[in-house]
This record gives structure tokens, C-alpha cells and sequence, in this order.
């Protein structure tokens, strides 16, 4: 930081002749052959940091390109283990979980509201209805009550279900942008896209809003349980007519 700060306040001459003084020494370096040693992981990260503002191929004389280049997969691929750890809010004590569970089994007309509405108000408990559902996930029977199956739903209305999702995508200077995907289940048509750094439900509604611009034949829409899928964007989506 002492550096940095250093560089900011220098003359423009001054850094010049700094940098002339370090390359005579480094084309000394050079000229003798002298044995280099190992570079340390955070030499490495420095080193990758200062070429994201200039042409570092004129530059670089201490390494191969490739190992330049092995350097920088090398801090993608720590900022995408950085960025896939485990998250999130933590689960809910075991004796709640078996609350959960045990409400379901002895009021199987209840939903995830129901329950969640049930332990705020008699018990004092702020659950959220995604997490009752999370618990509940494998209790419940898939058929023998009639309803279809979730395969035969899907083969019977693929050509009016869409499906979208987020997916993340890091630039070289490990910018993360979200990019927002529509896809037709019926043909696996993709009938949108589109990239942002700041994804919000108002501007996840206007995508909605741009991929049904015209006259469809679509009733159903799948998405998960992200948070950017907010109430908002479902009530939305409803009022349109569809079925989340």
C-alpha cells in the first residue's frame, strides 16, 4: 500500500526514470544468467493484478507467456472455489426440522404457508415457506392420487413450458456477470438472453416482459428458487397468466 500510494504521488519523470532503472538492472540480471528463484503465490497474484493495465507481453522477461498464462488460470480457478463455497443461511435446529415434519404428516392438507403462518403465529417462529418446503422435500407421495407425474406433465405440455435460469460468467479481470436464459422446453429453443452485472426483479420482470412481447403459446414457466425470483416477479408473471 506504501508503494501504491508512493506511485501515486511521484512525477510522471520520476516514474519513468524508475522504471528505466529497474529494467538496467533486470537486463543485468539477464546478461549474467543468474538462477531465479521459485515466484511466490502472492508475486504471482501481483503480477497478474498490474497486467490487467497494460500489454504485459512487451513486458514480460522472467517467465514464458504460458507460465504468465498458467498464473492467471491459476487465480481463476482460486476465485471460482472462493466463490463456490458453501453459503447460505444456516438449518434450521433438528427439533424444528421435526416440527416441520411432523406438522405435515398430521395435517397433510396444510401447504408450506399453512405450516410457516402456523409456526409464526402459535409459536413464535419466523420461518420462511421455501425453507418448510426444503424439509418437506421427499415426504410427500409423487402420484397415486391421481395428479400426473412430473414426466408426464412436461411430456403432455412441453410446447407451452418455458424454463429460465441465471448463470454466472467471470471476465479476464474476474468481473462476475449474470446471464439471464429462457429456453422453450418443447424444441430446447433458446427465446432469450441477456447479461447484467446488477440483476434485480424489476429487470428480471423486463426480460419476461421482452421474451412475451408477442403472442406465445405458453402457460407454464419453471424457475428455482432463487432469491432474485422474487414474490414480485411471480405475482407478475401471474397476472399474465401464467402458472409458476
Amino acid at each position: 500500500m506504501l508503494t501504491l500510494f508512493r506511485l501515486l504521488v511521484c512525477s510522471r519523470s520520476a516514474l519513468v526514470a524508475e522504471n528505466l532503472f529497474l529494467r538496467k538492472q533486470l537486463a543485468l540480471f539477464l546478461e549474467r544468467k543468474a538462477k531465479s528463484r521459485r515466484t511466490t503465490p502472492v508475486f504471482r497474484l501481483i503480477m497478474v493484478t498490474l497486467a490487467q493495465f497494460f500489454d504485459w507481453r512487451k513486458s514480460l522477461v522472467i517467465v514464458k507467456p504460458d507460465t504468465f498464462v498458467r498464473w492467471h488460470q491459476a487465480g481463476l480457478k482460486m476465485f471460482w472455489r472462493w466463490k463456490s463455497r458453501r453459503r447460505g443461511r444456516p438449518a434450521l435446529p433438528k427439533h424444528l426440522r421435526e416440527l416441520v415434519r411432523e406438522m405435515d404428516i398430521a395435517n397433510p392438507t396444510w401447504g408450506e404457508e399453512r405450516i410457516a403462518d402456523e409456526l409464526s403465529l402459535k409459536l413464535g417462529i419466523l420461518v420462511s415457506p421455501r425453507t418448510v418446503s426444503k424439509y418437506l422435500e421427499g415426504l410427500r407421495p409423487s402420484g397415486g392420487n391421481g395428479d400426473q407425474r412430473w414426466s408426464t406433465f412436461l411430456r403432455n405440455h412441453a410446447q407451452a413450458i418455458v424454463s429460465c435460469d441465471f448463470f454466472q460468467s467471470v471476465t479476464v479481470d474476474f468481473k462476475v456477470l449474470y446471464v439471464f436464459v429462457a429456453m422453450e422446453i418443447g424444441s430446447r429453443r433458446i427465446l432469450h438472453t441477456k447479461v447484467t452485472a446488477h440483476p434485480t426483479a424489476d429487470w428480471t420482470i423486463q426480460q419476461f416482459r421482452e421474451v412475451l412481447a408477442f403472442d406465445h403459446p405458453y402457460q407454464f414457466l419453471i424457475h428455482d428458487r432463487d432469491s432474485i425470483f422474487s414474490p414480485q416477479v411471480d405475482q407478475t408473471l401471474k397476472s399474465c397468466g401464467f402458472a409458476c
